[in-house]
């Protein structure tokens, strides 16, 4: 038999590699799996079959809408493989059709649905996988497919949330930034060649823009190149480990938007580990899932702390308690799910309340940012248009 060489994770999130012999690439998978370590690449005799990154090419809506129909096909007693052959072939996305059909062969072989969806990591999360293997063990597939396609439809609703949070703010600052930069560059070197041929005596205002004109002019370039070099660095360092915290811990920090992301991976924590107990997956792959899913790094820590404290034999609420990331009003409630049994409808009310919150949050910060984006235009721009035409106003008074 080949021998195989794999990379992947453990189940704290460790990155792993190691050698094995086996008939072929999903023996190798099947065993792995049962260690809990997901496989990223798997090499056989020098050639490399990398299994694409979470994300792939198929968008959030795409797996909605295809969960929610295959729920209703599995409700209405379709058997799988017709319902994976019909959605297949209706998909417009070829790379997704083809991973559908690929899913239909492997179950049509014998394979659980839960194995044939392993297969495919690029569409289908663990989160997804662990879900499926509860429907299945369980016999409520249809019932886990919806839940899983709400799960989905709400973290589309989140993630448009943090776009309105972060990209408005950040579109409105760089269209400002191009006009004023235009401005300096184009539109002041006219005026300062104007004012140099008429000998005019300029105010202070006019010859600050026009110096700060001139060294836009002179050193556009080294600054273009210059915060080209700071984007790639910004991006290489996040990608480190302590990069990704610290960047993380100010985003968190700050004093709107901060606020806002901490709901947002509130309602995202809640929402996702609330689905996984209400499925019937056990709470420490429920929260090894979640931390995940986290999206941000310091709520990841906090919630892989967490599991390590109720491995340890504690509540859920207490080692919440101690992390001092999640609001207090959120460990009681779980506090109170906990001991009244309910963990998972109380989870689901938190992460409903907390998107609420998150939406109101994003139409009061964009309520806020409007006035002030057009205060800071009125202001740099006007300034740059009054400090130009003083030195006209001073020529029409000693003409006349």
């Amino acid at each position: 038999m080949p021998n195989y060489s794999y990379r992947g994770q453990g189940p704290g999130g460790k990155a792993l590699k190691g050698v094995m012999v086996a008939a072929n690439k999903n023996a190798v998978v099947a065993a792995l799996r049962k260690q809990r370590i997901v496989v990223t690449s798997i090499k056989e005799r020098g050639k490399e079959i990398s299994l694409p990154k979470l994300g792939g090419r198929v968008r959030l809506k795409e797996l909605a809408i295809f969960t929610r129909q295959l729920s209703v096909m599995i409700d209405a007693g379709l058997p799988l493989v017709q319902c994976l052959e019909i959605l297949g072939s209706q998909q417009t996305n070829k790379f997704f059709q083809s991973v559908l059909f690929k899913v239909r062969s492997d179950v049509e072989a014998g394979s659980t649905f839960t194995d044939a969806l392993r297969q495919h990591p690029a569409v289908f999360n663990e989160l997804f996988c662990s879900l499926i293997a509860a429907g299945e063990v369980g016999g409520i597939l249809d019932a886990i497919l919806q839940r899983l396609a709400m799960y989905i439809e709400k973290s589309i609703k989140l993630r448009r949330a943090v776009r309105s949070a972060l990209i408005y703010p950040t579109a409105v600052i760089t269209i400002a930034s191009l006009v004023v930069a235009i401005i300096l560059w184009k539109v002041i070197p006219t005026f300062a060649a104007l004012f140099a041929g008429l000998g005019a005596q300029l105010p202070l205002p006019t010859r600050i823009v026009i110096a700060i004109s001139q060294f836009f002019a002179k050193f556009f370039l080294f600054m273009l190149g210059g915060a080209i070099l700071l984007v790639i660095a910004m991006s290489r360092y996040y990608r480190t480990p302590r990069g990704r915290r610290m960047v993380d811990r100010m985003l968190l920090r700050l004093p709107v938007v901060g606020l806002i992301l901490r709901k947002i991976a509130v309602a995202r924590f809640c929402r996702t580990l609330g689905t996984l107990t209400s499925s019937g997956v056990p709470i420490l792959d429920g929260l090894n899932i979640t931390a995940h899913t986290a999206g941000n790094a310091i709520v990841e820590d906090a919630i892989r702390v967490t599991r390590k404290g109720v491995e340890e034999g504690k509540t859920l609420a207490e080692p919440l308690r101690d992390t001092e990331v999640f609001p207090p009003m959120v460990v009681q409630m779980i506090s109170v799910g906990e001991q009244t049994g309910e963990l998972d409808t109380m989870l689901s009310k938190i992460a409903d309340f907390y998107e609420d919150e998150v939406d109101a949050s994003v139409e009061n910060l964009i309520s806020l940012l409007e006035p002030l984006m057009i205060l800071f235009l009125g202001v740099v721009i006007g300034g740059i248009v009054i400090s130009m035409y003083l030195p006209l106003f001073d020529l029409i008074q000693k003409l006349g």
